[in-house]
């Protein structure tokens, strides 16, 4: 049997009909850019989230960059990130002139908040927690830090569409949230595409700007900005998407209980889920000591695996001159390699879910 590790084709049948309506909607408008179908999608996604206001753009990335820049965070601000995490979260800071300062990850793969405080210093503006794999960070422990420190906090809810804290979605639980819908994310656009959340009014219309030149109305540019905007076709297509949301989670989270009950192979370390979360698993990731040799036994059997994250970001070469060694940070390093995602996508066969787990206990 082959097994893919995402087929995004399929999850495309799934829905192809409205799929295709919504493209020809948006195609026949004659209405490309910050249009009907961007204001629509924005006005449902806030209230999915449990924000007030969703500013679409045209990637996570730029929701990133965008969103520290809005907060006034630049050269020498300091922003607390995750040690283990994809490199995107520590470009948005970064790109604005400001510093990471990385905090190692837990039993969850997630950012440790208990180990946060003692990282905070005079020059700390904010605290970026990323909801990595599906799964929410310890929000409660960040909003308390932040709280006390005055800090904002930004989320990276690029892999969690619809995991909670506490019965609250992520995204809904910081100064600004931050959405990629990159195709194999959740929710997935047909190509780059992304958001930021926010309750805060200022906020939003300073985002508004920041996506469009810096202008609120063309030619009168108030502040320097960047061309970043959700077009209407990707705003129709994730319109589409919203709608399945539920269903789509509900699809990975059963295939993903099924992997946790059927693996059984002891070199095999399963991912945990705190009590207080909802993993809505974009990612399978599993821990194994011998890592090259499963994917290489699984390849042989058909199976396609990935890794996330081989090269933690502290450890990139763009950031060597930050001087970080892979002993500060023992959990994200010890991730970093010995991590394995097994094939997770909504429209997954059940009966590829069973040979992986078959080959998987071979092993």
């Amino acid at each position: 049997m082959k097994v893919e590790y995402t087929a995004l084709k399929r999850n495309f049948e799934m829905y192809e009909e409205e799929y295709r309506a919504a493209y020809e909607r948006a195609f026949c408008s004659g209405w490309y850019i910050l249009g009907p179908e961007l204001e629509a999608f924005e006005k449902a996604f806030a209230e999915y989230v449990g924000c007030k206001y969703c500013v679409g753009l045209n990637s996570g990335t730029d929701a990133l960059i965008l969103a520290v820049r809005a907060l006034g965070i630049g050269e020498g601000d300091e922003v607390i990130v995750p040690a283990g995490t994809y490199i995107a979260s520590v470009l948005g800071v970064t790109e604005n002139g400001a510093t990471p300062v990385f905090v190692d990850s837990n039993d969850y793969l997630l950012m440790d908040a208990s180990a946060i405080e003692q990282y905070i210093t005079p020059r700390t503006k904010a605290i970026l927690p990323v909801h990595l794999y599906g799964q929410s960070c310890d929000m409660t422990t960040i909003r308390d830090v932040a709280n006390r420190h005055n800090l904002a906090i930004i989320e990276d809810c690029a892999q969690c569409h619809g995991s909670t804290w506490k019965g609250r979605k992520a995204g809904s639980l910081s100064t600004i949230s931050c959405f990629s819908f990159y195709p194999t994310k959740p929710l997935g656009a047909f190509g780059d595409a992304g958001c930021v959340c926010t309750d805060d009014m200022e906020l939003a219309n300073r985002l508004r700007m920041l996506r469009n030149y810096g202008s609120k109305i063309k030619y009168h540019n108030e502040t320097i900005g960047i061309n970043s905007r959700l077009d209407e076709v990707q705003a129709a297509v994730l319109s589409v998407g919203l709608t399945h949301l539920r269903e789509m989670n509900e699809a990975r989270i059963a295939l993903a209980e099924r992997y946790l009950k059927g693996i059984t192979n002891p070199k095999i370390k399963l991912p945990q889920t705190h009590p207080d979360a909802t993993h809505v698993y974009h990612l399978f990731p599993v821990l194994t000591e011998e890592r090259d040799a499963l994917r290489k036994f699984l390849e042989e059997k058909g199976i396609n695996t990935q890794v996330h994250y081989p090269i933690p970001p502290f450890l990139a070469e763009c950031y060597a001159d930050q001087g970080h060694t892979a002993d500060e940070f023992p959990k994200a390093t010890y991730i970093a390699e010995h991590e394995v995602s097994l094939p997770m996508y909504s429209a997954m066969p059940v009966e590829e879910v069973d040979y992986v787990i078959e080959m998987i206990n071979q092993f």
